[in-house]
């Protein structure tokens, strides 16, 4: 199984519940129970750049580091990560980064992330730059895409895990991820103000948009996303983009089906932004960062306390020790 290897302690815990819950059946049907393979530890890739501007804004710049400049935005992405690691016990994490704007999406619509680009805070850029060798003390694997954004580089991996039979997590502040939602993938999304993720899958994907996780890139275009600078279709809001795609199954219909649109103000405002529909859609959809899957690895314990207290975060080393030990 690529890219897949459970750990001993899981296999013992599979074991220990399948006898319990076997405990009346024959001896070869229990032998039976036991020889199921335990479900795989998953994939914990991570949203870095999305981790990182939340924290910054959650936590005061006054949490500075041994040489008096700030690292809220450091030790809140830290904690953010360390909290899903020790609730899921990752096979292996991975730190995506890439450009805010990819190219080729700025090229179709020049207003993408144009709100963005200029809101970059001069204490949030040098941990930026710091954070991958910070991330990489913890024995993090980081991965970098000049090209594509973090986002692709989550949905590529989440892609290549659960085609190898193992499952993903995925961390991140960006609604975009749902398309990614799937027997085997689960986003983990962080919202403003909450404490830890929230799980979110295909069944609470469709609960919140009205449709399935494949659809989301399609429900992005027709709403908009003001996030990103997508102004959607005139007009549209959730509840009408979901009942559209409900009613004929992807943007692509929606749009051949403009011109019999019994509301003259939808029927114009699908017509007169088709092509800006098109493209808001291919905005919203990830590309294939063409990443495999990494291989396992264990978090730091001691080499994360160590750069941790190299950067003046002492009661996160503290925290980080402990769990070493």
């Amino acid at each position: 199984m690529r890219g897949v290897s459970p750990s001993t302690g899981e296999t013992v815990t599979a074991f220990a519940v399948y006898m319990t819950a076997n405990a009346g059946l024959t001896a070869r049907e229990t032998t039976f129970s036991a020889q199921l393979p335990p479900m795989p530890l998953p994939l914990l890739a991570v949203d870095t750049p999305s981790m990182l501007f939340r924290a910054f804004y959650a936590l005061p710049d006054s949490i500075v580091g041994s040489d008096g400049k700030p690292v809220n935005a450091l030790l809140g992405t830290a904690n953010l990560v360390l909290r899903e690691v020790e609730a899921h016990r990752p096979r292996t994490v991975v730190l995506c980064f890439g450009p805010d704007a990819a190219s080729y999406r700025t090229e179709l619509y020049p207003a993408y992330h144009a709100e963005r680009a200029a809101a970059m805070p001069d204490a949030l850029a040098p941990q930026f730059a710091a954070a991958r060798d910070f991330f990489d003390a913890f024995g993090w694997t980081v991965a970098t895409s000049d090209d594509l954004e973090a986002d692709d580089l989550l949905g590529t991996y989440a892609s290549r895990e659960a085609e190898a039979g193992g499952r993903a997590l995925l961390l991140t502040g960006d609604r975009d991820m749902y398309q990614c939602a799937g027997e085997r993938v689960t986003v983990l999304y962080v919202k403003t103000g909450g404490k830890g993720a929230e799980e979110v899958g295909p069944s609470e994907v469709e609960e919140r948009y009205g449709v399935p996780p494949a659809l989301v890139p399609d429900f992005i275009a027709l709403r908009g996303d003001p996030s990103d600078g997508l102004p959607g279709a005139k007009g549209v809001g959730p509840k009408t983009a979901a009942e559209l795609l409900r009613r004929h199954g992807s943007l692509e219909a929606v749009l051949e089906n403009a011109i019999r649109e019994r509301r003259p103000a939808l029927r114009g405002a699908l017509l007169d932004a088709a092509d800006d529909l098109r493209a808001f859609k291919d905005i919203a959809t990830l590309r294939d960062a063409g990443v495999d899957p990494p291989p396992d690895r264990e978090t730091d314990w001691v080499g994360a306390a160590a750069a941790a207290h190299e950067r003046g975060m002492n009661r996160l080393a503290e925290r980080l020790l402990a769990a070493a030990s």
